[in-house]
């Protein structure tokens, strides 16, 4: 089993940075995919990058350029680093990990709250 706690959002003007942290339970991190998913009010939970254990990101058109995610191995932990921030940028973020060396995403984070004002 896994756990993922997730820090760092709040409120942030249009045009601001954020950056998110998880962080995960367990030894078997470096052979996990990493993501992060958003939902808005009112809409379905959408995905928004990810970081492959093999190596390599990969993100959704609506954030390339902006969103850069990174990972710390000895850490246990994830980022999401949001620049250029935009109002329909406002979600719930939250962390995801697949099981090890496997790709559905199977854990999940309790979210943290993003804001961006306009």
């Amino acid at each position: 089993q896994v756990q993922l706690v997730e820090s760092g959002g709040g409120l942030v003007q249009a045009g601001g940075s954020l950056r998110l942290s998880c962080t995960a339970s367990g030894r078997t991190f470096s052979s996990r995919t990493m993501g992060w998913f958003r939902q808005a009010p009112g809409k379905e939970r959408a995905f928004v990058g990810g970081s492959r254990w093999s190596g390599g990101t990969y993100y959704a058109d609506s954030v390339k350029g902006r969103f850069t995610i990174s990972r710390d191995n000895a850490k246990n932990t994830v980022y999401l680093q949001m620049n250029s921030l935009k109002p329909e940028d406002t979600a719930v973020y939250y962390c995801a990990a697949t099981s090890a060396l496997l790709n559905d995403y199977n854990y999940w984070g309790q979210g943290t709250q993003v804001t961006v004002s306009s």
